[in-house]
């Protein structure tokens, strides 16, 4: 059955990375609805292809590593050539893993959650932010994908919850220095999604939403020029509610649920790097011409 779009794209040129997991699939399938040209970045170049073959005369596809800032700016200024400046461009791309401080070789999965994910989006929007400085007249979007986990610590997830409380003010800092400008900056902050990195989760995950679900609400979030997004809103109240009790009595609540696997554990998802137990060196980007023009 052939996609269906729509007939006025709120975004006529994205630009996504973490296109592979739960939400990047589900953002790409709805930026490919929308009849934008899309550009999609990720590790998995055959689950890449399968969302490009949606509609491959406006994909195109970069195998690469969001922490190689050499082979972003690579892939920066192949789309621009061949697609121009984007109007989107969302760093979706995350990992997730549980971390104790007392093991030394979890120190290798802190350092690498946070080359994915405080690097990559800023590795992501800086070859783009010199594409719209040199040309003024250019507005676009820059979306960074948080978790509502950076905005409190928890006991075994001390290497996410840093990782994406980072990003979130590494994101205030930009939007600051860009207000003004035609460049917006978007925070999404999600709770629980049905994904991979969720699926081996075994304590209470409330308002788990569905990944369509939520790149729906994101998008439509984004082009309503809102700068802090939830998903969903109410969890977002209840994590604030839980952030007004003494910090005692939050840790004792928390303390009292079960924590994520860390790497190498059963149920743990794996982190691109570690596999072989240390972080390995960024993957060079594979290429797939877009179409021409815009």
């Amino acid at each position: 059955m052939p996609l269906q779009t729509t007939s006025s794209p709120r975004f006529r040129n994205a630009v996504l990375t973490g296109a592979c997991g739960g939400l990047g699939q589900a953002l790409a399938r709805e930026l490919i609805a929308q009849g934008g040209q899309v550009a999609l970045l990720g590790l998995d170049s055959a689950v890449l292809a399968s969302l490009a073959s949606l509609a491959p005369q406006r994909c195109a596809v970069y195998v690469l590593d969001v922490s190689d800032e050499q082979a972003m700016q690579e892939v920066a200024c192949d789309w621009i050539r061949h697609a121009g400046v984007p109007d989107l461009v969302i760093a979706n791309a995350g990992v997730a893993g549980g971390f104790d401080t007392v093991q030394s070789q979890d120190l290798a999965v802190l350092r690498r959650m946070l080359e994915i994910n405080l690097m990559g989006p800023v590795i992501t929007f800086q070859p783009f932010l010199q594409a719209l400085k040199d040309q003024p007249d250019a507005g676009c979007a820059l979306v960074g994908v948080a978790s509502i986990a950076g905005w409190r610590g928890a006991p075994g997830n001390g290497a996410y919850c840093a990782s994406k409380g980072g990003l979130i003010r590494y994101l205030q800092s930009l939007r600051a220095e860009l207000r003004g400008s035609r460049v917006r900056v978007h925070t999404v902050c999600p709770g629980y999604l049905r994904t991979p990195l969720t699926a081996g989760n075994t304590f209470v995950m409330p308002g788990l939403m569905e990944p369509d679900d939520a790149a729906r609400r994101l998008l439509a979030g984004v082009a309503k020029g809102r700068e802090t997004i939830v998903l969903p809103r109410r969890i977002g109240w209840l994590s604030r509610l839980l952030g007004c009790l003494p910090e005692a009595l939050h840790d004792r609540l928390l303390n009292g649920q079960p924590r994520k696997h860390r790497v190498g554990e059963p149920g743990a998802t794996s982190i691109p790097g570690l596999e072989a137990g240390s972080a390995a060196s960024p993957r060079r980007p594979e290429q797939r011409e877009p179409v021409a023009g815009r």
